[in-house]
């Protein structure tokens, strides 16, 4: 992925903002900071350099966090691009059935993983919540899921037990009390349902896909996946830089 100047891919979810300074050579730095915590933002990127002239954003956390980020861009004298879904992206084609209508932060991951692999991808962010996008070799996206992230179950589980709140319980193969059997069932419904759509997927394509993840609990998920797993921790980001060079 060439990058002639530096360039601040910036993906504002509901949860965190992660942000991403790519150079030529990679990435320069990264960093994230609460969702709605702009002061932070600014001071995390006016510690590195060299200050980029142009970000581009994708944001799925509402007007008051996009609201924030282009104020804290303009004070830094720092073009914005909005990203948002379109039909096509490259070789990437948008099979929803309004591709507009598809979150940017999935569509960045798709053009992403798309830019790492040609077959058949499987592409899972494991965040606050659980999306699950089937990749045809073809590159086009054909369709996904959207299911409560792995501590989202788990926080909504606990709350129905006061005794646990506090308690977040660990994974383990066969829990043996309540707490690790709720954060035990969290991980295995998202590992079970990013297998679900592989599983569906290799049937419509023949071949076994890739499956690619991103997002916090990845690392949980992971190991509960059989087949072929990467971890890409900045996929989004790098699919955001990819769509900007391809503009």
């Amino acid at each position: 992925m060439s990058v002639p100047e530096p360039v601040l891919a910036i993906d504002a979810g509901n949860t965190r903002i992660k942000w991403g300074m790519r150079g030529d050579g990679g990435w320069l730095a990264t960093g994230a900071v609460a969702t709605l915590d702009h002061d932070a933002l600014r001071a995390q990127w006016e510690s590195v350099g060299p200050r980029p002239t142009v970000a581009i954003v994708s944001n799925v956390a509402g007007d008051a966090a996009g609201a924030g980020i282009a104020s804290v861009l303009a004070a830094m004298a720092i073009r914005i691009r909005w990203h948002a879904a379109s039909a096509t992206c490259g070789d990437v084609i948008n099979g929803y059935q309004q591709p507009g209508r598809l979150g940017p932060d999935r569509w960045a991951a798709l053009i992403g993983a798309r830019a790492r692999h040609r077959g058949a991808c499987v592409v899972a962010n494991c965040g606050t919540a659980t999306t699950i996008d089937a990749l045809a070799p073809s590159g086009e996206f054909i369709g996904g899921v959207i299911a409560p992230g792995v501590e989202l179950m788990r926080a909504a589980l606990a709350t129905r037990v006061p005794a646990l709140q506090g308690n977040p319980g660990r994974f383990v193969f066969f829990p043996a009390n309540t707490a690790d059997a709720i954060a035990s069932g969290a991980v295995y419904a998202a590992a079970g349902a990013i297998a679900g759509v592989a599983r569906r997927l290799e049937e419509w394509t023949g071949t076994a896909p890739r499956i690619v993840l991103t997002g916090g609990a990845a690392v949980q998920v992971a190991p509960q996946l059989a087949g072929t797993v990467e971890i890409v921790e900045h996929l989004v980001l790098e699919g955001l830089v990819v769509a900007m060079a391809a503009a």
